[in-house]
């Protein structure tokens, strides 16, 4: 669980870093291929492509192409007509998709792991919700297809894992789901990509280095490979950590105002979706891969 822990912190940086300093000024479609194309040139170049089963290598290239191509493309284009609390408060179904797409995958009901991931839910709205104004239905359809494609991509990832155990270390093969994530990254710039709004500034070229490498590149990593080391409850309720780390960034670091004492309920309802999880954890064992 170490690992999910780790990404959330590098991932709440990310939402105040992308509203900071690209949102309306770097355009969205050449955002994400920085990103892919600095964590493909990581990983590619140590990816193997024999010995490994197609499945595998495909359900990789697919997951890619869903989490950091589908997912990114629409998460950038929702902060042109969002704020980055709307984008924190929209977010916060994923955990529900989590644990609904693994078990189908799984072709079993959790009712244990959708009820954590439910709370937890309730949690990140306690701590979010304000009411809305203004024209916000097309930034939470983008973010919904975000949410969905994020979650298919981790559960799709976690499950073939789980599948098919290796003895080759992931790093070696993980260029595979860059390389998907580039399948659709590359026509999308290409296609609506705007030359006019390239970064301008060291501090944009900055951020998109540095999303790129951690956030992207070995965030994504760290994440899939600690997504094998728990449930899927635990990995739906962690899906939503990331509301209040992304909001105790907002406020520490660029002074933004929050209601505390909805922040602390809210931490508190999703630390209690936990507990719930456990409850379960009989009738649902966590399966390990290598």
């Amino acid at each position: 669980m170490r690992y999910l822990v780790i990404v959330t912190i590098l991932w709440a940086f990310s939402f105040s870093l992308i509203g900071q300093y690209l949102a309306a000024q770097v355009d969205s479609d050449f955002a994400v291929l920085a990103r892919v194309s600095i964590a493909a040139a990581i990983f590619v170049p140590l990816s193997i492509w024999r010995g490994l089963p197609s499945t595998l290598v495909r359900g990789f290239w697919l997951a890619g192409a869903l989490q950091f191509g589908v997912t990114y493309l629409c998460l950038y284009r929702s902060f042109n007509v969002l704020s980055v609390q709307e984008v924190l408060l929209f977010t916060v179904l994923t955990p529900i998709y989590v644990t609904l797409l693994d078990d189908a995958m799984a072709r079993h009901f959790n009712r244990w792991a959708l009820l954590a991931a439910v709370v937890a839910v309730t949690g990140g709205i306690i701590i979010r919700f304000r009411p809305l104004h203004g024209d916000y239905l097309v930034g939470f359809i983008l973010l919904q297809i975000a949410n969905l494609a994020f979650a298919a991509g981790q559960v799709i990832c976690r499950r073939l894992l789980l599948r098919y155990p290796t003895d080759i270390p992931m790093y070696r093969f993980f260029g595979h789901f860059f390389l998907g994530a580039l399948f659709v990254a590359l026509p999308s710039w290409w296609l609506f990509g705007d030359p006019s709004r390239l970064p301008q500034t060291p501090m944009q070229w900055g951020v998109l280095a540095w999303l790129g490498i951690f956030a992207t590149a070995l965030g994504m990593y760290g994440w899939t490979k600690g997504s094998t080391r728990v449930d899927a409850g635990v990995l739906a309720v962690m899906n939503e950590l990331h509301v209040p780390a992304g909001l105790i960034v907002n406020v520490l670091i660029w002074n933004r105002d929050t209601d505390l004492k909805r922040l602390s309920l809210g931490m508190l309802v999703v630390m209690a979706s936990f507990w719930f999880n456990r409850l379960g954890r009989r009738h649902s064992p966590v399966l390990s891969a290598n």
